[in-house]
């Protein structure tokens, strides 16, 4: 089932679509949240970022080809990979940061390159929604079951904050640096799909979901260890190669498999 948070005539609920059609929800899916009033066509209501976490969890290097990117001809990207690989070998655990979640905008919104940002990336994504308490579950299989759905993100990042910054928090969260959805796709298995990042048309980044250190039930397991997840919670899963600047101007699209297609503009602060 595909579900969206959408705003129409000033009020903002959840909803569940249907086609081109969306029933408005008394709560968040998650939270139990049942149809109310009729359908209202879909092209008449504006999507917003299917979440409202109380945290943004993200784990860097998790694809082996964004790893490689030491290498690569990018020094900025492969400065930071490199200080960040000292401690950080594929058999090594997740590193995890967090996003703030007022960073969250939803399709069609512009992502905001404010001056102090200075190189601004972008960087595509497969992320989870949590639906259910989880605290040291006992086993990746329990994590896996706590995950309500799926959908697409954009873990936008300011590089120069980055390196001036021990802590990534900062350079991950400014506002906009967050794009989310276009929907929660529940019926999603994330064993083996192929995640886009496109920018004006061009697809830079390309990889499958196979390719993964950590699968989203091992990002789940690892993370409810040490903290409690909420249901509404999210995970960004990790970004492939080929990340590079946004500019003012700027279309970036963030497509996967079976689940859907996340545009946003970019224009300067």
């Amino acid at each position: 089932m595909r579900y969206v948070r959408f705003e129409h005539a000033g009020e903002r609920c959840w909803g569940l679509l249907d086609g081109d059609a969306v029933v408005a929800l008394s709560a968040a899916p998650y939270l139990g949240g049942q149809p109310v009033g009729a359908a209202r066509p879909l092209a008449g209501v504006r999507l917003l970022a299917p979440a409202e976490p109380s945290k943004v969890l993200c784990v860097g290097l998790n694809y082996r080809t964004h790893r490689e990117d030491e290498q690569g001809a990018d020094r900025v990207i492969a400065d930071i990979i490199a200080r960040n690989m000292q401690d950080a070998a594929p058999e090594k655990e997740p590193i995890l940061f967090l996003k703030a979640p007022s960073a969250l905008v939803g399709p069609g919104d512009a992502i905001v390159l404010p001056p102090q940002a200075g190189r601004v990336d972008y960087e595509a994504e497969l992320a989870l929604v949590i639906g259910r308490p989880l605290y040291r579950p006992a086993s990746r299989q329990e994590a896996l079951a706590g995950i309500f759905a799926y959908t697409c993100a954009n873990d936008v990042s300011s590089r120069d904050v980055q390196e001036r910054d021990v802590q990534w928090m900062r350079a991950k969260s400014f506002d906009t640096f967050c794009p989310l959805g276009p929907w929660l796709e529940t019926g999603f298995d994330p064993a083996d799909r192929v995640v886009e990042g496109i920018l004006n048309g061009e697809v830079r980044q390309r990889t499958s979901t196979r390719h993964l250190l950590a699968d989203p039930g091992q990002l789940v397991y690892f993370a409810a260890q040490a903290m409690t997840l909420l249901p509404g919670d999210l995970f960004l899963t990790g970004t492939p190669s080929g990340i590079a600047a946004l500019t003012p101007g700027d279309r970036f699209t963030v497509r996967i498999e079976g689940i859907g297609e996340l545009s946003n503009p970019v224009r300067a602060l």
